[in-house]
């Protein structure tokens, strides 16, 4: 409860520091300024949209289905801030109480993908429908290479519980002594480099961000699932959006990356681990494994933007192919080299 009372706040404040730094990362990577004009360096320019878009007429379209068409930004929004209850912040409040966290985190996330159906069903238009049927195709088609990648993590550390999980890359772990990177996933078990690929690639296309972003794609469909939105409805899909973008690189932190532990190890008599975490129980330790979760989080946020204003949108066929012909086979073989790796090495 703690962990998602703390999430509802940030999620809102990582709203407008995601969307102002995606312009500036936007504009660095084309050569450009951003905004610039708007408050110094332009840092009140989303203060000054998001005035513009509550002051917005909220529009519905008369053919369109009503209560499909109020009710289903409300949908992607709830489903993908559920996620967010079972994340652990630190090692002393646990953000996931429940044993099979992992399980109930992949299936109430998956449930975004009927408010998406709803906005383009009930918009009562073809840019919608089209947009929200490549939505389903897509989410359904990568969530299994997705699922198959989180598997490969759960199988090496047997458990479900995303905390455990991030005691297992610590300090508190006590076959870990140096603590640090060294404890982390990727370093322990080498073969989950391959696997945090996948899981990135495949998280891009749950988040429909570029080069994934085709049930929006605005140059074909205007806006996708969403045309007919305006006002704070499209306003509730976008923190939806960016939400779910902050939700899979947390999920990633935790997976991969050390969770809340401190990346730095104790090397000899310089305890860089010992120093950097704080003692166990005390507010400071809370406060240091919030800020490292949270800073792993944005770097990896900072690639996602990095790889949407780099690469451009594929095809809805190069899409499909990428999932079936290549990472759902190879996360499959990823799956059989954890198992023989668990089995044999231990």
């Amino acid at each position: 409860m703690i962990a998602f009372l703390f999430y509802l706040p940030f999620l809102l404040f990582f709203l407008l520091i995601a969307v102002y730094a995606e312009r500036k990362v936007s504009a660095f990577i084309q050569d450009r300024l951003g905004p610039m004009v708007v408050g110094k360096y332009g840092i009140l320019q989303v203060l000054a949209d998001g005035l513009k878009m509550l002051q917005k007429e909220d529009i519905i379209t008369k053919s369109a289905d009503k209560p499909l068409f109020v009710l289903a930004p409300l949908v992607i929004f709830l489903a993908i801030f559920s996620g967010f209850a079972v994340l652990p912040l630190t090692s002393d409040i646990e953000g996931s109480g429940v044993e099979t966290g992992v399980y109930f985190l992949m299936a109430v996330v998956s449930l975004d993908v009927i408010g998406i159906l709803m906005a383009g069903w009930g918009s009562n238009s073809k840019f919608s429908l089209f947009g929200a049927l490549r939505a389903v195709a897509q989410i359904v088609s990568y969530e299994i290479p997705l699922g198959l990648s989180i598997l490969c993590v759960v199988m090496l550390t047997q458990t479900l519980n995303l905390q455990e999980m991030s005691v297992q890359q610590g300090l508190l772990d006590p076959e870990n002594t140096y603590g640090g990177f060294l404890a982390w996933n990727v370093f322990k078990y080498p073969m989950l480099w391959v696997v945090f690929i996948i899981f990135f690639i495949a998280s891009l296309a749950e988040s429909n961000r570029t080069p994934f972003d085709l049930p929006e794609s605005e140059s074909e469909l205007i806006g996708g699932f969403h045309t007919e939105y305006s006002g704070f409805r499209w306003g509730i899909i976008m923190l939806g959006e960016y939400g779910m973008m902050l939700l899979v690189s947390l999920v990633a932190s935790v997976l991969f990356f050390g969770s809340w532990n401190t990346p730095l190890p104790n090397i000899g008599a310089v305890k860089l681990a010992d120093w950097t975490s704080g003692t166990h129980g005390t507010l400071w330790a809370d406060f240091i494994g919030i800020f490292w979760l949270i800073s792993k989080a944005m770097v990896l946020v900072f690639v996602q933007m990095w790889v949407r204003w780099t690469y451009p949108r594929v095809r809805v066929d190069q899409m499909m192919s990428l999932s079936w012909k290549y990472l759902t086979p190879i996360a499959l073989v990823m799956v059989f080299v954890c198992g023989i790796w668990k089995l044999w090495i231990g």
